[in-house]
């Protein structure tokens, strides 16, 4: 269904992969499928249909040619061959982890993922006899490889963390993952897809809350896992199915109308995030701002090794001092940062979080918790206007 040859600049594959005008009345996006039942002329048909279900229509859980865009595109963002799409991000973490893991087996998480997965790990995983353990994010190779088993089968990476917002070695830790017969899936949603290329630094399953930036307008949740390896994907598809999370034709409509502009709204994500962020960092209340293009952020020397930029999604921690009351004036005055709990959208959020109450061998250096910043594509003045008077509510 690609339209664009894999030679041309990944901005124009945004705007023309997973879409084939020609197969659809000349229609620019590919229409929205709704389907459950799928019909064939004859029992040969049928046949062939179910040899080949992940690489046709066959029912309505497999996926719809809308489903389909959607899953070329995303996969060509990461440069992947193969993508599935779920109902959320928790989706694609769940559906990753269930697909490859079995009982009495290990796996070995970063201390600083999106909470919801170390949420996973404790109850599901445990709840099937999969060993869980956690490393710290910025971990040395040594202490890594000391924390690796016999039985470990993944380990689990996010760069940067969803809070506290370190960014791992990547290549690093596949190496180490892959010597011990590991695999490695990353959450790779601050970067879109776009700053970081996954397979291009030894991740395995590279999965996504599209719901994020790929969706762009908080309107849709939606999860992706991308993959290269042919028996890999049908390995994850087969469980995708078998749990019974059919991806709605609508959200993957959505999906992909975020995906076209893409690279026009990250560049603004990035620059208005880079500017709160720069100001903060010299605002006498604040004791340092936790962005990976900023030196003060663990591993930003990574950072600029492997991400080719940044998002508009970041933390700062107050000097100590302000109380929960105090914390409370400022945010419940802003006028244009609202609180939520998701980001990536047009809108710009705050939301304070204690990674003291959140992490299993986490040790938090700071007094206080991590306000996390999304910068949206508001006016920045405007925005710094409002985090200037949030700042003097603090204090008065």
């Amino acid at each position: 269904m690609t339209i664009s040859p894999k030679n041309k600049h990944g901005d124009t594959r945004l705007t023309t992969s997973g879409r084939n005008p020609e197969a659809n009345f000349g229609i620019v996006n590919p229409p929205v499928y709704h389907a459950s039942t799928v019909t064939f002329p004859t029992v040969a048909a049928l046949r062939d249909a179910e040899k080949h279900r992940f690489d046709r229509v066959y029912y309505g859980r497999y996926g719809t040619p809308t489903t389909f865009a959607f899953e070329e595109a995303v996969a060509d963002l990461e440069g992947a061959a193969h993508c599935v799409a779920v109902p959320s991000g928790m989706a694609a973490i769940a559906v990753s982890l269930a697909a490859t893991l079995h009982a009495g087996e290990h796996v070995l998480v970063s201390d600083s993922v999106y909470f919801p997965t170390i949420s996973y790990c404790k109850g599901f995983l445990k709840k099937f006899g999969v060993e869980v353990s956690y490393f710290p994010p910025m971990a040395s190779a040594a202490e890594l490889k000391s924390l690796m088993r016999d039985n470990t089968k993944i380990v689990f990476t996010e760069a940067p963390g969803s809070i506290t917002f370190e960014v791992q070695d990547i290549p690093m830790i596949a190496d180490i993952a892959h010597a011990g017969g590991a695999k490695v899936v990353m959450d790779n949603t601050w970067s879109a897809g776009y700053h970081f290329k996954p397979f291009e630094h030894g991740v395995d399953i590279s999965v996504q809350a599209a719901t994020k930036y790929i969706v762009g307008h908080s309107d849709a949740m939606l999860g992706t896992l991308t993959v290269n390896d042919r028996s890999l994907y049908e390995h994850i598809k087969i469980t995708q199915v078998g749990l019974g999370y059919s991806t709605s034709p609508d959200d993957c409509y959505l999906g992909l109308r975020g995906l076209r502009s893409l690279a026009t709204r990250l560049p603004r994500h990035e620059s208005t995030g880079l500017k709160l962020a720069e100001w903060l960092a010299a605002c006498p209340e604040v004791e340092t701002v936790l962005h990976p293009a900023l030196p003060s952020c663990p591993g930003h020397d990574i950072f600029k090794r492997d991400f080719t930029g940044s998002s508009g999604l970041f933390g700062v921690v107050l000097k100590d001092g302000p109380t929960e009351q105090d914390l409370a004036r400022m945010l419940d005055g802003m006028e244009l940062f609202a609180m939520g709990y998701s980001w990536g959208g047009f809108e710009s959020l705050i939301i304070p979080s204690d990674p003291r109450t959140m992490r299993t061998t986490y040790d938090w250096p700071y007094n206080q918790p991590v306000l996390r910043i999304h910068a949206g594509l508001e006016d920045p003045d405007d925005l710094l206007a409002d985090l200037e008077a949030g700042l003097k509510r603090l204090s008065t």
